[in-house]
Parts: C-alpha cells; structure tokens; sequence
C-alpha cells in the first residue's frame, strides 16, 4: 500500500490550490517571516520562469543563484539548476523539500582529498629516499 503524501495534514492537491497567505501560514516561523516580508527581486525571477516553464512546457533549464528561495508546492516535480558558487547543479524537487530552501540541495563545497606527500612537503620528507 503506497502512502500518500501530506504536508501538515494537506495532500499535494489542497496544497497547490491552497491561497499563499494560507500556505504561508503552514509553513515554518523562519521559512513563514521570510516569505511575509515579500520576495526579493531574484527569488521573484525565478517565480515568473518557473510558471512560464510549467504553461509551455520548454525543455530549456531552469537555472537561477537565488539559493535562498523555499521550495513551494508549485515547484514540485521540476528540475531547477541551481549554482553552487562554481557551476550549477540540477536539483530534483519533490514533495519533501517544500519548506526548504533551494542551497541546501546544491552543496558548496568539496570533500578534500590530499596527495601524498613529496620530496620537501615536510622536513623529515627531504631524508626518504626516492622509490
């Protein structure tokens, strides 16, 4: 039996026709004072792609920088690319991120990996003969 999905007691459907003020008020305090403050010019951009993406139905990436926008019902089912300060990483969305941000999907940085030290890296280095 496969469970359908629900945000604080509200299936996908009531969500995504649910007013904004309404679904603001779901929403967590941060992700709420954030979103009734307005949103800011990029996160407004994004918006506006976003909902000209779903009525053309364009196979052109969504790519946007605004890693603070929240994920809202809307959003769900979409491919938005997101840039990590390098490049941009495609995020899947699902029902589970709303509330989240879009950074938090697209990490930025790196796990380092280290080489192996050389001949001078290190002063006792400098007496371990070469191979």
């Amino acid at each position: 039996m496969v469970r359908e999905f629900t945000y604080r007691g509200y299936t996908m459907q009531q969500l995504i026709q649910m007013p904004t003020d309404q679904l603001i008020k779901l929403l967590p305090s941060r992700q709420r004072r954030s979103l009734k403050r307005g949103l800011t010019e990029p996160q407004r951009k994004l918006l506006i792609k976003i909902r000209k993406y779903k009525q053309n139905n364009t196979n052109k990436p969504i790519r946007t920088h605004a890693r603070d926008m929240i994920i809202l019902p809307e959003m769900v089912g979409l491919t938005i690319q997101v840039h990590n300060g390098k490049e941009f990483v495609p995020v899947q969305i699902t029902s589970e991120m709303i509330g989240h941000r879009l950074g938090e999907f697209a990490i930025t940085n790196k796990r380092v990996q280290h080489g192996r030290p050389g001949v001078g890296a290190t002063k006792s280095s400098m007496y371990v003969p070469l191979k």
